[in-house]
């Protein structure tokens, strides 16, 4: 045992074994730590363009879908509380009809008061309008007595002062028939613009408020809108084309589009108009390319009717568009 002690060796015994294992070790840790290279399929599928337009030339935009009438945003004409809410997201409504009601309660009362008015003014007039004939009567009896001792002037001067009265009394009941009649006509103006409708046909997109709730008017800044609404029947889709590329569209021709996600899922979409107006870019595609300093045309396109379940308002699009002939490739 002692001889045995004595020919060990640290340094060539050990160390090699330490080391040995400290390289599989090292080994093993580098293998772990290796990123996942399996191939796998995206997340998003990604957009391309038709078959008909593989091989041809193109142009490529992306997308809002929005209402044939464009967004339609509503507000009150004046503030209160909010005292009937008739409408909920996916109603389709007609023009005219009530969405929203604010509390009228003050208008209708001032309503009544000029009302009441319009009584009083109307019997200080049936009350004037007789005391002038009464006194017009009396003035042409006096005037037809031709014995002068029989009717003194002083009794003419009276009759005739009377009959004056009379019809400024009438005049300032008028007057004042006028000024109620105006008072109703303004607080029925005011029960009217308490009652918001609808301006156009259309789908509630979004409703924003509750009864109860105290409502301002739109003043502007970033207020949400009270309710959102829009002609859905057909849709739009608003199709953002990079500035550099407007000039090869190949405006009139129909376009390829599809929801953001799923390219398969394709469909023709008619052209309708494009906007005289380059704009700065609105919508983004959070591409790690995108410029948001870049200006854009917009085309706008009619969705079949059929597609109506595929699309939403508000939802992203890809589209591709032919590229007009004699245009860069």
């Amino acid at each position: 045992m002692a001889l045995a002690l004595r020919n060990f060796s640290f340094a060539r015994q050990v160390l090699p074994v330490l080391a040995l294992a400290g390289l599989v070790i090292a080994a093993l840790f580098i293998w772990s730590g290796q990123p996942d290279r399996a191939l796998s399929q995206p997340a998003r599928e990604p957009a391309r363009a038709p078959a008909e337009l593989a091989n041809t030339a193109r142009v490529a935009g992306s997308g809002i879908v929005e209402p044939s009438s464009e967004l339609v945003q509503i507000g009150s004409a004046l503030p209160g509380l909010v005292k009937a809410l008739r409408v909920q997201p996916g109603d389709f409504v007609t023009r005219g009809q009530p969405l929203f009601t604010v509390d009228d309660r003050a208008a209708q009362a001032q309503l009544r008061e000029a009302e009441a008015g319009i009584t009083e003014a109307r019997a200080a007039i049936a009350e004037a309008s007789t005391a002038r004939a009464i006194a017009a009567q009396q003035l042409a009896l006096y005037r037809s007595v031709d014995d002068p001792a029989a009717v003194s002037r002083a009794e003419v001067i009276a009759a005739e002062g009377e009959v004056a009265a009379a019809a400024q009394r009438l005049q300032l009941a008028e007057a004042r028939l006028a000024q109620a009649q105006a008072r109703a006509n303004s607080s029925r103006t005011e029960i009217g613009r308490l009652t918001v409708r609808a301006p156009i046909a259309g789908e509630i997109l979004g409703v924003n408020i509750r009864p109860g709730e105290y409502v301002a008017t739109q003043g502007g800044g970033n207020a949400a809108p009270l309710i959102e609404m829009g002609e859905t029947r057909p849709l739009h889709v608003r199709i953002d084309i990079d500035e550099e590329q407007a000039g090869r569209v190949a405006l009139g021709q129909a376009a390829t589009v599809s929801p953001r996600g799923a390219a398969r899922r394709q469909v023709q979409a008619a052209f309708v108009r494009a906007e005289p107006l380059v704009v700065a870019k609105r919508s983004l595609t959070n591409s790690a390319q995108e410029r948001v300093d870049v200006r854009v045309l917009q085309v706008i396109y009619a969705l079949p009717a059929e597609a109506r379940d595929l699309f939403r308002v508000g939802q992203q699009v890809d589209a591709f568009i032919p590229a007009r002939q004699g245009g860069d490739q």
